[in-house]
């Protein structure tokens, strides 16, 4: 089924329901939502572009992000959603391997894109041109099986990889919210201040068919007087967060003197969360925080701390259930196995697997990480945790050496390979240091005798700003086994 039939349908039945918000702004009802998506659904179609075919998205978070994925869907086109963080060289490369067809985008993403494909300007005379296009009267037909939404996220070697999502992860995904994260209502409202190129744009499914409000920041991001603002005038609210924005939104909460008023829920997810962040931001807000754990490979879908637990301080184990990341979804099975993939006992650390419906059929065009990752249906996330007897999977390390700065994931080697460019680096090897605002921070142990500043200049004209290292301590040699392999663990030692 193709997933676009679920705002279809609420346009059916509800069409003057409010749907599209700037801020306090009203945009579009559900009606003029439907055939806006159509509209772009049809421009699309006029260009060549059929079933199957990828269109990127580069966009900040605005109203119009959600005409343009849904219209993707009604043309039976893929979405390529890219993070608007990132930088342009970094962008091309995703739109490369995704032989994207076209890209929508914000002026100055857009701007900073190489070209050799149409870029779309989302606000823009070509997009509102767009708009104009008599809409589509049927939506393509898709199969569960096939690609709707094409993430792309990176492994051990910071290249990128594209994860093949299809309609049916999607709905997947979509009706595990309800059974094991939460209800959502009519009259909730979701509040996009997480970028939607990732669960936050997932979560707009179940908010479409339920027939909720969608609201966009006028910042176009995160900032904790805008939520406070927003949450208060709208109420219902539900929100995506990394555990760095939960704890900045109780800190400004506490010193606003905001108990949380119009909040209904937060998920968090995407990094870990400290106990004691999480116990200081539910006395703040109260029953409000629901906890999730998933990947790209398996969205959003592997296990969820429901509020009742995240609140609980009466059951006897209530720490340890809160310093986990919950219990397996409705549509998967997840154990912890041993080197070979054999399910260890409860309470034995190993690795995190994962299997069933919300799981990803493979990466895109690249059959040897797929056959690394999936082995004989089950997902290997890369993650080591512990399950206890009644199903509470605790993690206890990443076996990648991602960092995790800000909700967003940091490829050491790829920061690493743009130091090394520098004439006057002769190693360079990159850790995060724990924060207590942003989870980590990246930090640079470099051999050489390069400008910081000259780093900095470097970083900031290869990669995004947000993977720029915070620190750069100098070393003569790095620390390495008999292999010639840098220790890292000995790397993070020295931080301290």
């Amino acid at each position: 089924m193709n997933l676009a039939h679920w705002l279809a349908r609420r346009s059916k039945e509800d069409p003057f329901r409010p749907a599209l918000f700037s801020g306090r702004t009203l945009v579009s009802d559900y009606g003029g939502f439907d055939m806006q998506a159509r509209a772009v659904a049809s421009w699309l179609l006029g260009q060549g572009v059929g079933p199957g075919d990828r269109v990127a998205i580069f966009m900040k978070n605005i109203p119009d992000y959600l005409v343009v994925l849904f219209g993707i869907w009604y043309a039976g086109a893929a979405a390529v959603p890219v993070n608007a963080k990132l930088h342009g060289r970094e962008a091309d490369y995703i739109l490369d391997d995704a032989d994207a067809k076209i890209v929508f985008a914000s002026a100055s993403q857009g701007a900073s894109l190489s070209g050799g494909r149409p870029v779309i300007s989302v606000p823009g005379d070509a997009y509102r041109a767009i708009l104009r296009s008599d809409p589509v009267a049927e939506i393509a037909p898709r199969d569960t099986a096939e690609l709707a939404w094409l993430f792309y996220t990176s492994g051990t070697t910071g290249k990128p990889k594209g994860v093949i999502i299809t309609h049916g992860m999607l709905l997947s995904m979509a009706l595990c919210y309800r059974a094991d994260v939460d209800q959502v209502l009519s009259t909730d409202a979701a509040l996009y201040a997480a970028p939607l190129s990732h669960g936050a744009g997932l979560y707009t499914l179940m908010h479409v068919q339920a027939g909720a409000r969608h609201v966009c920041p006028v910042s176009g991001g995160f900032d904790v007087a805008e939520i406070m603002e927003l949450a208060s005038h709208f109420t219902g609210v539900h929100m995506f967060a990394a555990p760095t924005m939960v704890k900045r939104m109780t800190d400004g909460a506490k010193a606003a003197g905001w108990d949380g008023s119009g909040l209904r829920t937060v998920v968090y997810g995407g990094g870990p969360m400290y106990n004691a962040d999480i116990i200081q931001a539910v006395d703040q807000f109260g029953a409000v925080f629901v906890q999730i754990y998933g990947q790209g490979e398996c969205p959003m879908g592997i296990t969820a701390l429901p509020r009742e637990v995240v609140s609980d301080r009466d059951h006897p184990a209530w720490r340890h259930r809160l310093a986990s990341v919950g219990r397996a979804q409705s549509a998967v099975e997840v154990q912890i196995g041993d080197a070979n993939g054999a399910a260890v006992p409860a309470g034995q650390p190993g690795e995190i697997m994962v299997r069933g419906q919300t799981v990803m059929q493979g990466y895109w065009n690249n059959p040897e990480a797929t056959a690394k990752t999936l082995r004989e249906g089950w997902l290997m996330t890369g993650d080591i945790g512990v399950m206890d007897q009644q199903g509470f999977v605790t993690l206890q390390d990443r076996s990648k050496d991602v960092i995790i700065s800000g909700g967003s994931n940091v490829y050491p080697r790829e920061v690493e390979e743009v130091l090394l460019q520098h004439a006057d680096v002769a190693e360079a090897s990159v850790v995060g240091r724990t924060h207590p605002e942003w989870g980590e921070v990246i930090v640079a142990f470099v051999v050489g005798t390069a400008p910081e500043a000259e780093l900095d200049a470097l970083c900031l004209a290869q990669i995004a700003r947000f993977k720029r290292p915070k620190e750069y301590i100098r070393l003569p040699e790095l620390p390495k086994n008999n292999y010639g392999k840098v220790l890292k663990t000995e790397l993070r030692k020295l931080l301290g």
